[in-house]
């Protein structure tokens, strides 16, 4: 991750891209066992710490490791806590599973994130079940990439979200969900909402990538930004999201039934890409747009750049919280007009 001041949008750790520190894009058992049985669990344990698992318990108990969703493709999951809805937490572009353990010290805001106790991932699994994942192509905040298995690159937000459905499915991780999407995440999170209104009970999206954003931008805003997302494919492997694409065949999706949603926007400038601070209003413009389409509370005085989940994490945990217990007492939530 890179400075905070103006959270780039989202980031790119492959220093072939040749995209700099200040580019737009620095940019996630049964009771009655035998005793050899019990050994056998015990290795497992321990092998787990050292090596991603292959599958994982079914929506209960903490786990992590790689989850085969066919194709000779795994993906890696990490899951805590109980309850349900079941909390799945979704990274922007290149973001590992590690953007919601992670924190930015208000102090060094320029400097690596670090683990921390108050992150949304723990705070928000003593709520309920809560999981976070690696999409293909992602690195974690170290700028190691991950073990999820790659894709060829570009790639849409309809991938994603057949990728998460077949991994949720795989790892037997129960519905109803709420989905918290993060910049593109963000984008993931509203498409499979749509494609999958039965398994969704809530969203909050974080400073998300807005189906609006190309028509809130002026043409040459929205080329210049197009052409700094091409920028981003290369022969790495690293995420390369197609905006272009992913928003041509969002429009023949279903709108998103009305379910508890809390937008968070980035209060900060910060440059994503589109030519500069002159684009930023279009940014605000887009979030206001989806907010009211998906009839969302929406929060945009959050003193925080485009990382909001890092540097605010307290007002994501609360988002996470209003929408877990709307979905348990329906009655409570009223939709915005």
């Amino acid at each position: 991750m890179n400075s905070v001041a103006n959270r780039p949008f989202d980031r790119s750790r492959s220093p072939s891209l040749g995209l700099g520190n200040n580019s737009p894009f620095h940019v996630g058992i049964g009771s009655t066992i035998t005793l050899g049985t019990r050994v056998f669990l015990l290795l497992v344990t321990l092998v787990t710490a050292l090596r991603p698992m292959a599958a994982h318990a079914v929506g209960s108990g903490d786990c992590a490791g790689l989850v085969d969703i066919g194709g000779g493709r795994k993906i890696y999951l990490e899951c805590h806590g109980t309850g349900s809805p079941t909390v799945v937490l979704i990274s922007g572009t290149r973001g590992a599973h590690d953007d919601w353990t992670d924190l930015i010290d208000p102090k060094n805001p320029a400097g690596a994130p670090n683990l921390g106790e108050s992150a949304v991932f723990p705070q928000a699994s003593k709520l309920t079940r809560v999981c976070a994942y690696d999409r293909p192509g992602t690195a974690r905040n170290d700028d190691t990439v991950t073990d999820s298995t790659p894709v060829l690159q570009p790639t849409t937000a309809q991938q994603g979200v057949a990728d998460l459905h077949a991994l949720l499915m795989a790892a037997r991780e129960p519905a109803p969900y709420v989905l918290v999407g993060h910049s593109w995440g963000g984008l993931i999170a509203r498409l499979f909402a749509s494609t999958y209104p039965d398994d969704v009970s809530g969203l909050v999206l974080v400073d998300p990538a807005s189906e609006f954003l190309k028509s809130s931008l002026t043409p040459a805003q929205w080329a210049t930004y197009i052409k700094a997302t091409k920028k981003l494919i290369d022969s790495s492997g690293l995420e390369a999201p197609d905006h272009e694409r992913s928003l041509a065949l969002l429009h023949s999706t279903p709108s998103v039934r009305v379910i508890p949603v809390v937008v968070l926007t980035s209060d900060k400038r910060f440059d994503f890409g589109a030519g500069g601070s002159e684009a930023w209003p279009a940014w605000r413009a887009a979030q206001d747009r989806l907010a009211k389409l998906l009839r969302a509370k929406h929060v945009s005085e959050t003193n925080s750049g485009h990382a909001i989940q890092m540097e605010q994490p307290q007002l994501v945990i609360g988002a996470i919280r209003q929408v877990v217990e709307a979905v348990r007492s329906p009655a409570s939530w009223k939709p915005q007009s």
